[in-house]
């Protein structure tokens, strides 16, 4: 069955490259276009476009449909075209002619930008509630881990002292910065497009407000043209948002695979977390953090991709927009597994006690020093150079001792403002 079937077929090769994978993605919004469905046919009802026998029968067909997705099993044939199509075909075989009723005033363009839409809305909810969890994990980890001091890098080259605390809450509050960029989309996303039909409105007498109020949604997107143009930029909006996270993930990962090598050593992954080489007994590699690396470098490219696909076109709906569910879809199952792994990893990590002991640590404290002899009077560059001197002609003695008092330092990881931070944004 086709939504637009008009009596003859089309080229087999045709309708399977149109069509895509269509079946497979929409399965992801099945429940959602029968949300949707459901707003749609009861507000028909209340408009006097149905009749409420009609309306209790589609109601009570889409409930039982709603039912089907539960099952394991179930798929769209490939007699139909989508989700769409299916959900007609079994409301018409369900309650006759209201089945045939239920697509007044709307059209498969309104199906869909408000099932992903739905779906977007549910999917970035659950993405801010896993950012939360690995949130208080890197909190936890940061004030365990305070005390453990480790060389920071400018350049890949040893830097001045940090700390696993540091770091660690570094990640915790670029969260924060996500966070933001999520609420951007979820804001974007929380819009009824329902009822801007083809992009054109309709000359039905249909009450959007009351569709908006039934899917929960925030508000309604009043001009049908804007409702339609959201498509492409609510998914550029989503694209954007979890390119944000998962550069974040990346760059964590990043750092996970080089502390846990030899070369480093600054944390270690137990067996249980790692893998093996077929050649090399010894071996125990991060790929678990590569793999979080990779995906959410991927993620990182979707973002570009979604921009291409999608600039430049004119107003009006265009086939091109089927292209950006798969690429959305895909990066929410990622980004959540990514995000649930990192949270189960990280506590189950060995972090390294007294790495800084190590003589070719050293020249991390050069800095602790100069600013020693700046507190006794000397000026900065007079400073700089004495210490300079010193390490050129291999004088040069580490402080023992770190001061360092100011906000989001060593000494003082602000862990708490940071938590307010997060829980503002949230």
């Amino acid at each position: 069955m086709k939504l637009w079937d008009k009596g003859y077929s089309i080229d087999q090769l045709i309708e399977q490259f149109t069509v895509g994978n269509d079946r497979a993605i929409d399965l992801h919004i099945a429940s959602f276009d029968v949300q949707a469905s459901k707003a749609h046919a009861k507000m028909l009802q209340e408009t006097g476009l149905l009749t409420n026998s009609e309306w209790m029968d589609l109601k009570q067909a889409l409930e039982e449909f709603d039912a089907l997705l539960q099952n394991d099993g179930f798929e769209i044939e490939t007699e139909y075209e989508d989700i769409h199509s299916k959900i007609e075909a079994f409301l018409i075989e369900k309650t006759g002619e209201a089945g045939k009723k239920i697509h007044t005033a709307r059209s498969r363009n309104d199906q869909v930008l408000t099932a992903m839409h739905l779906y977007a809305k549910e999917e970035l909810s659950t993405v801010k509630n896993l950012v939360q969890n690995l949130f208080h994990t890197l909190l936890d980890l940061a004030e365990e881990n305070k005390e453990k001091i480790i060389p920071g890098y400018t350049h890949m080259q040893i830097a001045m002292p940090s700390s696993i605390g540091l770091w660690l809450s570094g990640y915790a509050e670029l969260l924060v910065d996500d966070l933001h960029c999520i609420n951007a989309a979820l804001k974007i996303v929380d819009q009824n497009p329902l009822g801007s039909a083809a992009g054109y409105g309709s000359s039905m007498p249909i009450n959007r407000n009351a569709t908006t109020q039934s899917m929960g949604f925030e508000t309604l997107k009043y001009n049908v043209i804007a409702a339609q143009m959201s498509r492409s930029k609510m998914e550029r909006s989503i694209q954007s948002a979890l390119s944000s996270l998962a550069f974040t993930l990346s760059k964590l990962s990043m750092d996970l695979c080089l502390f846990a090598s030899q070369n480093f050593g600054f944390i270690q992954l137990p067996k249980e977390l790692g893998t093996g080489s077929s050649i090399m007994p010894h071996k125990n590699n991060p790929d678990v953090f590569e793999l979080i690396r990779g995906h959410c470098n991927k993620i990182q490219g979707s973002a570009m991709e979604t921009v291409m696909i999608s600039n430049n076109l004119p107003s009006g709906y265009h086939r091109d927009f089927q292209l950006l569910k798969e690429s959305v879809i895909g990066n929410f199952q990622n980004i959540k597994s990514c995000l649930q792994i990192m949270d189960h990893t990280l506590p189950q990590l060995t972090y390294a006690q007294d790495v800084c002991k190590d003589a070719q640590y050293q020249y991390i404290f050069s800095v602790e020093l100069v600013n020693e002899l700046v507190k006794k009077g000397m000026s900065f560059r007079a400073a700089y150079q004495q210490v300079g001197k010193e390490i050129m002609e291999g004088n040069f003695e580490p402080p023992t001792t770190l001061e360092h008092t100011h906000e989001g330092s060593l000494g003082n990881l602000c862990l708490e403002q940071i938590k307010n931070k997060f829980e503002q944004a949230f």
